[in-house]
């Protein structure tokens, strides 16, 4: 979990938020707390769904089947605001990581652990299964382990089998490469069958420590689902032939949740849990979760906080997901207690009681800054195009626009480079032959550091964030960003940065230029990535923002990434 940014809400409807669980395609997941001390996952979309009656249209229908949706081994919906200015939803959380998580750091599970772990999740899918509804993204991430057994969790881009409503609009890729079933990839129609499909690749997955379909790029990974056979290496006995069964080509050679869970627990899921299921490893890493779960604790605790939409303060920027909540604007008050009208004197937003003020509110008797308005008061422009960010970097795009082109990279999962290239620009670096230019003008910079210098140390270390591209209208995945000592002309670090499909691209970054406020350096992509990768060199700025860093890379074949990132080592 990372600690909340300056730019992040504090307060989420009735919940106060005490970190950032993480975050993707459709936005970001918080943990939080309800006034009664009960622990919640908060998720939020991204500011641009959030003006797409569509997508809002969907949103409440998903959350209805959501709510739907209970037993033992899924996290219930508890509460959701759909006609928020920011939808939100809150579901059940429990302290325990996730399978990826604990296949990454642990290796593959305990056979006894599989055959519970496949279990729960068999019973998890037959009772989603009986409201007519699909999961369609069964996968590692979204199963916690927890000492009570497993939980299969985001039900967000679930819905009713008989429906018409579809997420790819969105931009969201609904389902995971290498998770995904043959008909989902192809486009065929979805059924239950699919999730069966996928709890085998995630059984496959714990029992063996490895996916069952690998490739080096995203079509060779969906090629091999849809025609090869899965690669099972040493899982062997029922567990294995249940597995294969699973990962049949054909949907209707698939056996059911309730088929499955019947030959992994004939006396079911909870007598194979009951008794201790995860590792010692593993029970002991829980255990310590739990233990800092319940020494969280939210800063200015109060109670009743009431519930309410949540605002922005100020325009949302790439890389930042929206400022601090706040309330309605009310007029400020004389020490008379009459209304001061008068424009020159700053209006600042009123707070519930008990409710902390956004991060970057002001005194009410403090007076703006010269030639400028006083941080936390600009609006949020609700319209079809976004102004251009600062130094014109935005791009000036419709609603409609941005997420067709998102719903295209869903579409195209052949690499972020094929689709850019297809945009304005042809994929060509026009930056950089505008940045030589501004970095050779004598006097351009006066705070430029002399050649030889090294990086200040506030940008030294490890740091990660969440990416968009096209001014934020396309999610790019995750930016991890390793900066180390060096001298203008030599390495100065590297770029992993993972899309949405679990592909990733590495990226050597060598230091060009320090200023006052910046780092410059040249990106290039390392020789052994796949062909989805930009191979061609760029230029990327380094900012430092509060305490963490803003990664803007000036490649148009990328679609001009932008991220911010906090530091994790």
């Amino acid at each position: 979990m990372q600690p909340l940014g300056v730019d992040e809400p504090t307060v989420i409807g009735p919940y106060r938020l005490l970190g950032r669980l993480g975050s993707g395609g459709m936005g970001r997941v918080y943990l939080g707390r309800s006034a009664g001390g009960r622990t919640v996952a908060v998720k939020i979309v991204h500011p641009h769904f959030a003006l797409d009656e569509e997508f809002r249209a969907r949103f409440r229908r998903e959350v209805e089947s959501a709510r739907r949706v209970g037993g033992s081994w899924t996290a219930p919906v508890l509460d959701a605001d759909p006609e928020a200015a920011v939808p939100w939803v809150a579901t059940g959380y429990a302290a325990g990581p996730s399978l990826s998580a604990a296949v990454t750091d642990s290796g593959a599970l305990p056979s006894p652990s599989v055959r519970a772990l496949g279990a729960g999740l068999a019973e998890a899918l037959a009772a989603v299964h009986e409201l007519g509804l699909v999961h369609r993204d069964v996968k590692p991430s979204n199963v916690l382990l927890t000492l009570d057994g497993p939980l299969l969790i985001d039900f967000g881009i679930a819905r009713a089998t008989d429906g018409t409503a579809s997420l790819t609009s969105t931009g969201v890729s609904i389902g995971s490469p290498g998770y995904m079933s043959p008909e989902q990839i192809l486009g065929k129609g979805i059924t239950g069958a699919a999730d069966v499909f996928s709890l085998g690749a995630v059984l496959a997955c714990a029992a063996t420590g490895a996916p069952p379909f690998s490739g080096d790029s995203s079509a060779a990974l969906l090629y091999k689902v849809v025609h090869e056979e899965p690669e099972l290496g040493p899982l062997d006995g029922e567990v294995r032939e249940l597995v294969e069964a699973c990962l049949a080509k054909d949907p209707a050679a698939r056996p059911t949740p309730g088929e499955l869970g019947r030959r992994l627990a004939p006396d079911g899921a909870a007598r194979l849990v009951a008794g201790g299921w995860l590792p010692g490893g593993l029970v002991e890493q829980v255990s310590r979760s739990a233990v800092r779960l319940l020494n969280l604790d939210a800063v200015d605790t109060a109670a009743d906080v009431a519930s309410g939409p949540v605002a922005f303060s100020r325009p949302a920027t790439v890389g930042e997901f929206g400022p601090p909540p706040v309330m309605p604007a009310m007029p400020v008050m004389s020490a008379s207690g009459a209304a001061v009208s008068d424009a020159s004197v700053p209006v600042r937003p009123s707070v519930a009681p008990g409710v902390p003020e956004p991060r970057d509110a002001v005194p009410q008797d403090t007076p703006p800054a010269s030639g400028g308005r006083p941080p936390g008061k600009l609006s949020l422009s609700v319209a079809a195009a976004s102004t251009p960010g600062e130094g014109g970097r935005g791009r000036r795009m419709s609603c409609t626009v941005a997420l067709a082109v998102a719903g295209a990279l869903a579409a195209v999962t052949v690499g972020s480079v094929f689709v850019f290239e297809l945009l304005p620009g042809g994929g060509r670096d026009t930056n950089a032959g505008s940045d030589a230019a501004s970095s050779e003008a004598p006097g351009k910079d006066a705070s430029t550091a002399p050649a030889g210098s090294s990086v200040p140390a506030r940008y030294l270390g490890t740091w990660e964030g969440e990416a968009n591209a096209l001014g934020g209208a396309v999610p790019a995945g995750t930016f991890r960003l390793t900066v180390h000592k060096a001298d203008v002309g030599a390495e100065v670090g590297t770029l992993r940065a993972t899309d949405l499909l679990g592909l990733a691209c590495n990226d050597v970054l060598t230091l060009k230029k320090v200023t006052a406020k910046e780092l410059v350096v040249t990106s290039v992509g390392r020789e052994t990535n796949h062909a989805g990768c930009n191979p061609k060199p760029h230029t990327v700025r380094i900012t430092p923002t509060g305490d963490d860093l803003v990664y803007s890379s000036e490649s148009d074949a990328e679609g001009n990434p932008e991220a911010r990132l906090s530091k994790v080592e």
